[in-house]
């Protein structure tokens, strides 16, 4: 995959950015087979802020990582702006993972004994950015997210709504067209829950960054413009969601 396989260009609401047509995952065989998808059809426009629920087991969060890279369909096809990524190699497929998409987690993933800008840093380290740029970037991105003058603390020196700060710093520094976000509140309380679903919703709505989240919670999927459940490795709905939030 070359740089030019892929729209680099500003992002464009509306257009087609992600698509799953038909896609199986099938873990184990013989009657050890566990089907975590089932012939899911999924397209996602740019500029969208999804939400993805569903209980434990129901394909959410395969599904996730099937857009991420992280796995691979056992049958179906996976386009991302048109590129079929199934027939990309490991290598080109981490390249899509380092140049267009961002990542968060629950559990922040931060290294402990490196700083707040240093982790910030370190997906353009992966990408070979000299360390004067990769400085200047990572400092404005936690200045992004409100932790301007927290550079040099360490993850134990912050909050937890701090170190989610840290990582979605980490997740924009490259600026991805795609951010996805896997139950980005779940170690968080609620009145920090809702500062850190502002921040999203405010990339989404001012950069136009695409969001895909995983959650169990209905009050931080009310965020999103659109809410897919999943049920048994199926989508059992996708609508649109009326709740409009200032």
């Amino acid at each position: 995959m070359n740089q030019s396989d892929l729209d680099t260009s500003p992002v464009r609401s509306g257009y087609s950015l992600i698509e799953l047509a038909k896609v199986d995952k099938v873990y184990g065989t013989g009657q050890a087979a566990m089907h975590a998808l089932r012939g899911v059809d999924l397209r996602i426009d740019a500029g969208e802020f999804v939400a993805a629920m569903g209980p434990s087991g129901s394909g959410k969060s395969t599904c996730m990582n099937i857009l991420g890279c992280l796995d691979t369909p056992t049958a179906g096809d996976y386009h991302f702006q048109g590129v079929h990524v199934g027939k990309l190699t490991r290598d080109q497929q981490a390249r899509l993972r380092r140049h267009y998409l961002g990542f968060i987690f629950q559990g922040f993933n931060l290294l402990n004994r490196t700083s707040a800008l240093e982790n910030v840093e370190l997906p353009l380290v992966y990408r070979g950015l000299p360390a004067a740029r990769r400085h200047a970037r990572a400092r404005k991105a936690l200045e992004a997210v409100g932790l301007k003058g927290w550079e040099h603390h360490s993850p134990g020196e912050l909050s937890g709504g701090q170190q989610q700060r840290v990582a979605i710093a980490r997740a924009i520094v490259t600026d991805p067209i795609i951010l996805l976000a896997d139950e980005p509140t779940g170690n968080l309380d609620s009145a920090t829950s809702r500062e850190v679903m502002n921040l999203l919703t405010e990339f989404n709505r001012q950069q136009s960054i695409t969001i895909v989240m995983v959650t169990h919670e209905p009050e931080m999927a009310s965020y999103a413009n659109r809410i897919i459940h999943f049920r048994d490795g199926q989508i059992f709905t996708d609508k649109k969601n009326g709740e409009e939030r200032q």
